[in-house]
């Protein structure tokens, strides 16, 4: 064998299309790369072949969304052609486009050695000037005001371009922020005397770079880099692609760029994504070479065709079939559950069931919810089941913030000697009680041996201090009254209102606080769930709905958020966060019609699409099985909804699946067609569903043997028997499997129906 041969041996690894897709080195190039298709082989390899056939490493440039991806690039590359793949400019937009501006920011008026400010840093700045303009912050949100920078940055709208556009304008006077383009333009001046630049900086004063200095810098680095690779192409915004065409002169024919990416895989919209980049690609270059790469390696036949079947109702997409020689004996499973508790439990049933008939590992299983509130119900099942998990790229749900400040009001609520709990939230929201005197407040506890709450009335104090603790007190005084006279939601909502942190959550219009609100809003919807459910454990005599009794609840099932260091977990996390992994179990959860597709998509074409297109990313994280879950109500904002699946089950091929779920047409866009040839599902009886409009629940003391009965949950049913702690047994028709069930009539919500 050559010398030459050994060289280029890593193209045998390839198949015929990836091979192609390496060997075409110049010119515009498009490679549409399908989930499980070897699409970071293909980006690798190319570039090593670039190096092989005599391209300086320094000459290229590899854009990536994550640093990870980067170094993991490098690695590859190197095992290729050795230690010439350090050369390559390969990184992260942000921190390439940084290197370059370090070395010519003069040209912008910025020194070359200007501070990076993070998020804490852009916040305070905007904090600054929102003081110095007297504005009120309950309703110039700073995370809200920097969310609106950063999309005005990504967008190549200036503050003076932005004082100008007049839908920009009237929204923000409808908003209630008409000096939005003020703040604006405040907070890019102090920046600029500052001699500091954003995150969002490094990509706008990259392009300003270019574009203001055509001659001199944008040349030199047009000559520097002569080949330009993206990956995850679909995931750039406009911005970004619009330093693309700077750096490779897309005037230009023979320029030399390769994108890699898949548009059936664009779900990041909400950051500044577009689709529209990629789709426009083709029309942008007009001589590119496009290679599809369509053999999925990772999944079996029903769930890529599952997959196909999916993305075809979306209108505008790049046509492509993909394909797999796996074909698997499993197909989809479709899990209906009465309740979202029911859905929790459901889901850790057949994780157990998983690992005892087919032998699967905890790591190889993931569980895919589309907004992080969801996590609640399922990681609460885990527990119980004593199955190791973790949440990927975030906390588990009662370690959120949001979550563990709402806990301590509670906790101080039920037991004022709760340091731990005092501490957390005697200023928090902000009420002006500063650390000194917290600190002066412990160490008098600490000498006394006694608790920090005791010693509020003993301890010397400036006036002001000594009113905010007084006010304090009398706040706890007005929640351990509640907590006596109501039941644990009644009494949660109530704090979670007079407490002040979930008027804080709405102010923040950001997409962080967003989800932050949406926490505390699960949280709420768990506790008002708790108290009720109106059926008796076995062997439970008597159900107590009080708020200490939630936490204790509570406390026992959190004892397992303490990381042991188990790595051998099942992975729950966001759809979103899932890009890019794999397992060889996926739970889809929570598939209903205002959950996912989410509510705010279902007016907006383009919304619904992106929608699709997350759920297919989700289906195609899974190798081999893929159970797809929906629950026909749960609590959402403080309501027991009951919903329709999603459309996306319908638009599943019913071949590929072992049981659906016919769904009714609607009115509103995008609704799905009744597809013929649909297999009911397999349980013996249909759940129960109750007209929640036409159901009235009658006095449990009217309640007697013999009546005929309506539940919200489980629908019809005769009562057996009362017992003397009234504790009805009732034999419910409709529901499967367990059709006795023990309910505690004080909480019971029944309707007589004779």
């Amino acid at each position: 064998m050559s010398n030459s041969d050994i060289a280029f041996s890593y193209l045998n690894e390839l198949n015929e299309i990836q091979r192609k897709a390496v060997e075409t080195t110049d010119g515009p190039v498009m490679v549409i790369a399908g989930p499980g298709s070897g699409k970071t082989r293909v980006l690798t390899y190319r570039i090593a072949h670039l190096i092989n056939v005599g391209v300086p490493p320094w000459q290229i440039l590899a854009l990536t969304f994550t640093n990870k991806a980067a170094q993991e690039m490098k690695e590859r590359i190197e095992k290729v052609v050795g230690p010439k793949a350090q050369k390559v400019w390969a990184g992260t937009f942000h921190s390439l486009f940084a290197r370059i501006l370090r070395v010519e920011a003069h040209h912008l008026g910025y020194p070359n050695d200007f501070t990076i400010y993070d998020t804490d840093d852009t916040k305070s700045v905007i904090k600054e000037v929102l003081k110095q303009m007297s504005l009120d912050t309950k309703v110039y949100s700073p995370g809200a005001v920097r969310s609106k920078i950063s999309s005005a940055k990504s967008n190549l709208i200036t503050p003076k371009s932005y004082a100008t556009n007049e839908k920009l304008m009237s929204y923000d006077r409808m908003n209630r922020m008409p000096l939005m383009h003020v703040i604006y333009d405040k907070y890019v001046k102090k920046c600029m005397r500052a001699g500091a630049m954003d995150f969002d900086d490094l990509l706008l004063q990259m392009f300003r770079l270019l574009y203001l200095n055509p001659e001199h810098v944008k040349k030199k680095y047009q000559h520097q880099f002569q080949y330009l690779l993206v990956d995850e192409f679909q995931d750039t915004n406009f911005l970004q692609y619009e330093i693309m065409r700077q750096l490779v002169n897309y005037e230009d024919s023979a320029c030399n760029i390769c994108i890699v990416g898949d548009d059936a895989q664009s779900i990041y919209s909400f950051r500044g994504a577009t689709i529209e980049n990629i789709l426009q690609f083709e029309s942008d270059f007009p001589d590119v070479q496009t290679f599809k790469l369509e053999r999925n390696y990772r999944s079996t036949q029903h769930i890529v065709e599952a997959a196909n079947g999916i993305i075809s109702y979306n209108q505008r997409q790049i046509k492509k079939k993909i394909w797999t020689d796996r074909l698997g004996e499993n197909k989809i499973k479709v899990i209906k559950t009465i309740t979202d508790t029911e859905e929790g439990k459901r889901v850790a049933d057949t994780i157990i069931e998983q690992k005892n008939r087919y032998g699967l590992e905890n790591t190889e299983i993931a569980i895919l919810y589309r907004t992080n509130a969801q996590s609640r119900v399922f990681e609460e099942y885990l527990r119980r089941y004593n199955i190791a998990y973790r949440i990927y790229g975030g906390l588990s749900f009662y370690q959120r913030k949001e979550i563990k400040d709402l806990m301590a009001y509670m906790r101080l609520t039920v037991n004022p000697k709760d340091n731990e709990a005092f501490k957390r939230v005697i200023n928090y929201p902000k009420r002006g009680f500063g650390n000194k005197s917290l600190e002066s407040l412990i160490t008098f506890a600490e000498d006394n041996d006694i608790s920090i709450f005791e010693s509020i009335p003993m301890v010397e104090m400036s006036k002001r201090a000594k009113t905010i603790l007084t006010d304090f007190m009398r706040l706890i005084a007005n929640f351990r009254i509640k907590a006596e006279k109501a039941n644990a939601y009644e009494t949660a909502l109530y704090i979670s209102k007079k407490c002040g942190i979930v008027d804080l959550l709405k102010r923040d219009g950001s997409m962080e606080g967003m989800a932050r609100l949406e926490n505390a809003n699960a949280l709420l919807d768990g506790i008002q769930e708790y108290v009720e459910d109106d059926e008796l454990e076995p062997g439970e005599e008597i159900a107590d709905k009080s708020l200490p009794k939630y936490l204790q609840n509570i406390a026992l099932i959190t004892d397992m958020d303490e990381d042991k260091g188990n790595t051998e977990v099942v992975t729950l996390m966001s759809v979103h966060a899932a890009k890019g992994l794999e397992f060889k179990s996926i739970f889809v959860v929570g598939l209903e019609e205002n959950l996912f597709p989410s509510f705010m998509s279902l007016s907006d074409p383009n919304q619904l699409d992106e929608e699709r297109r997350l759920f297919y990313v989700a289906i195609t994280r899974a190798a081999e099985f893929l159970t797809l879950t929906y629950a026909n109500s749960r609590y959402q904002y403080g309501q027991m909804r009951f919903n329709d699946p999603s459309r996306f089950l319908e638009e599943i091929p019913p071949e590929n699946v072992d049981s659906i779920v016919p769904i009714k047409a609607k009115a509103e866009f995008g609704a799905p067609k009744i597809l013929s040839g649909l297999k009911p599902l397999k349980a013996a009886k249909p759940m129960p569903k109750v007209n929640v409009a036409n159901f009235i629940p009658n006095d449990p003391k009217d309640i007697k043997e013999g009546m005929k009965v309506l539940h919200m949950k489980f629908g019809t049913g005769e009562i057996l028997s009362i017992d003397e702690r009234n504790v009805a047994t009732i034999h419910f028709s409709e529901v499967p499997d367990n059709t006795q069930k023990r309910i505690m009539l004080q909480y019971a919500k029944l309707q007589i129906l004779n």
